[in-house]
């Protein structure tokens, strides 16, 4: 059987194969398919209830698909055992999730630790990683999250989750409760890390204007189903529902920047 143990940090092809999550008989996800390459980021856009979180969920084992199977570098995750599948994805949520009685260099170290890492490992990967994510490292590894501002409490959750060298990374609408401003920022900082990450992404959000700037595809989900895969640029040419509903989200200054003049 497959195993974690030697799998590449960037651990291959995200596939999701016919996938279906239906507790008690209530179609959440409908014979979903997609798959997400090394150095991809698919963002899922919809609605809220339309299924999108429920896709992140399945793909850490937090849910079991009752249909299909979801695999990494073709190997089906369903055997794994999920606390270790975990240890090896990095998760970013809204509510930044950090540990209020751990400093900034414990929360992200936290995995690492978890894989016993020696301590001096520990501490200089949580060094290098408030560096890429632009934190002072002798300003910030010694506070705690109550003494940090919603974007920087964010920026450390984007180094923990890169900390132990993830398989893959999930972030389920991370930076919707920030400000315009800090909001940009952090995007900006996503996609220069991912450049150096390698791995797959998957990337949740219900803006649409994110989603371009995200990602470099956008699975639309309506309903638990796959409305369509589109590269941001084909995105602004949909012809399908609820993508032009999206569409039609976006302020008239900024509505299809894709476009050509011609267009």
């Amino acid at each position: 059987m497959w195993t974690l143990e030697g799998t590449s940090n960037a651990g291959g092809t995200l596939e999701f194969r016919d996938v279906g999550y239906a507790p008690r008989g209530r179609v959440v996800l409908d014979h979903l398919e997609f798959h997400v390459d090394p150095g991809e980021t698919l963002v899922l856009l919809g609605r809220s209830g339309s299924g999108k979180t429920t896709a992140l969920r399945l793909i850490n084992r937090m849910l079991e698909p009752t249909s299909g199977e979801i695999c990494i570098g073709g190997h089906n995750i369903g055997p794994l055992d999920p606390i270790l599948l975990r240890r090896r994805i990095g998760y970013v949520i809204q509510d930044f999730g950090l540990l209020p009685h751990w400093t900034v260099e414990q929360n992200v170290a936290l995995v690492p630790q978890l894989l016993d890492w020696p301590l001096a490992k520990r501490r200089e990967r949580a060094h290098e990683l408030l560096d890429q994510v632009g934190l002072p490292v002798h300003e910030m590894s010694t506070r705690y999250p109550h003494q940090l501002s919603g974007g920087q409490r964010q920026r450390v959750g984007v180094a923990r989750a890169l900390a132990a060298e993830p398989l893959l990374l999930l972030f389920d609408e991370p930076f919707g409760a920030l400000d315009p401003i800090t909001r940009h920022e952090m995007q900006r900082m996503f996609i220069d890390l991912r450049g150096r990450f390698g791995g797959a992404s998957v990337f949740v959000t219900h803006d649409l204007a994110e989603a371009l700037v995200i990602g470099t595809r956008i699975a639309v989900l309506d309903q638990g189903k796959l409305e369509g895969m589109f590269t941001p640029e084909t995105f602004v040419r949909a012809e399908t529902p609820l993508a032009k509903a999206f569409l039609d989200t976006l302020p008239p200054g900024i509505a299809n920047p894709f476009r050509t003049a011609k267009d």
